[in-house]
């Protein structure tokens, strides 16, 4: 491990790191995101024959929104001395303040829908074709929904025997307020599971590679940097973080066509945002034309539809296919490990571990050692993605 170097010598960016770590608490946008009433509006969505439009209620917001904005702002960035590291700050700051905006117009339409495109994007025409392209495979020898099905009291169990091959700890919760399957909470650590899912064997190996292999991994291992910025976020994180989960599915042999096909949809369910569609026309597309089953079309709908418009979903397949490019180049994968980083800040983190300002990863996830996918058609498909 470098020696980190004394915060004296560093006291300026130490201070900064320290104040921006303080006020980024309140705007963990998975709080506030998902809707507290999904269970009662989906009731009402099915019996309407589909033509209902769900209306959600989501948490209160517990900041101001103007006051954040300003104490973010009004810090002194020109005493960072190193370039890179200063723009670094800059670019953290103004994607901050780009998350406080979308929590603030959460349930208000377009407005919402605008702020999520200026974090998160909106999927390109090379997106669009690459999931239109995973769609034309055949996924017919694996059915999900014909395994046998696991409650959530066994899929705990799973996590913690799966969880015993590193030594942190954390929290597990389940809630009926959450419109995936398992999600992590960075600044809490904890596991959130969906109270009243059933989960296939290999759903939960997904999952345990997925959630805990990379997202509880970066978490602890942001923990364990100098500097908070490593377990707040980079800019741009979701994209390396979310490529760098499904990479660990892929390499534990758990990714399948099914998978992949979801990660499809959801590119272009996403893009029915861009063209207006509501959350019923959405769900139309995906379950009369795409033929999913209704609680998978609803889930993905749900998805892109919450706040008024969420558009994050569409970086898991561009994730996907970086992080596979990189891995396959010889690209190492241990910095993009060192907290919630991304792969355009690949320079400034060797940067900073050389300055000593950060570590290499504590922990590594334990499905890059060894390459167990068998599927050559995946490897296909993920060698011929744009």
């Amino acid at each position: 491990m470098s020696q980190i170097p004394s915060t004296t010598e560093y006291q300026d960016l130490f201070d900064i790191d320290g104040n921006l770590d303080r006020l980024v608490q309140k705007i963990e946008v998975l709080n506030y995101i998902n809707p507290l009433n999904i269970e009662r509006e989906k009731k009402q969505f099915f019996s309407s024959k589909f033509t209902y439009d769900p209306v959600f209620n989501y948490p209160k917001i517990k900041f101001n929104g103007y006051k954040l904005h300003r104490l973010f702002f009004s810090q002194r960035l020109e005493r960072i001395e190193d370039e890179d590291v200063r723009q670094l700050y800059e670019d953290v700051i103004y994607e901050y303040s780009g998350l406080i905006e979308c929590i603030q117009t959460i349930n208000q339409g377009r407005k919402f829908y605008f702020n999520s495109l200026k974090s998160f994007g909106t999927p390109t025409e090379v997106d669009i074709d690459n999931a239109k392209f995973i769609l034309r495979f055949d996924d017919s020898d694996f059915d999900e929904e014909l395994l046998p099905m696991y409650s959530v009291d066994d899929a705990v169990n799973y996590f913690e025997a799966y969880s015993k091959r590193y030594d942190f700890k954390y929290n597990i919760k389940l809630s009926t307020n959450i419109s995936a399957a398992a999600m992590v909470m960075n600044n809490t650590q904890t596991l959130v599971l969906r109270k009243n899912h059933k989960f296939s064997l290999n759903q939960l190996k997904v999952l345990t590679n997925h959630e805990i292999g990379v997202h509880m991994v970066t978490t602890f291992n942001g923990l364990s940097q100098p500097l908070k910025v490593f377990s707040n976020g980079l800019p741009n994180n979701v994209e390396t973080q979310e490529g760098l989960a499904v990479y660990s599915e892929y390499m534990s042999g758990c990714l399948t066509i099914q998978r992949l096909k979801e990660l499809a949809y959801r590119v272009i369910a996403v893009d029915t945002l861009n063209k207006g569609y509501s959350f019923s026309d959405t769900f139309d597309l995906l379950f009369s034309q795409h033929k999913l089953s209704r609680e998978k079309a609803f889930a993905i709908t749900l998805r892109v539809h919450r706040g008024g418009g969420f558009t994050k979903d569409h970086l898991y397949l561009r994730g996907i296919t970086q992080v596979y490019n990189y891995a396959k180049s010889g690209g190492d994968l241990n910095p993009l490990l060192t907290g919630k980083v991304s792969l355009e800040y690949l320079d400034t983190i060797t940067k900073l571990q050389k300055l000593g300002l950060a570590i290499p990863s504590k922990y590594y996830t334990d499905a890059y050692l060894s390459n167990d996918n068998s599927n050559t058609n995946l490897d296909f498909i993920l060698k011929s993605l744009k």
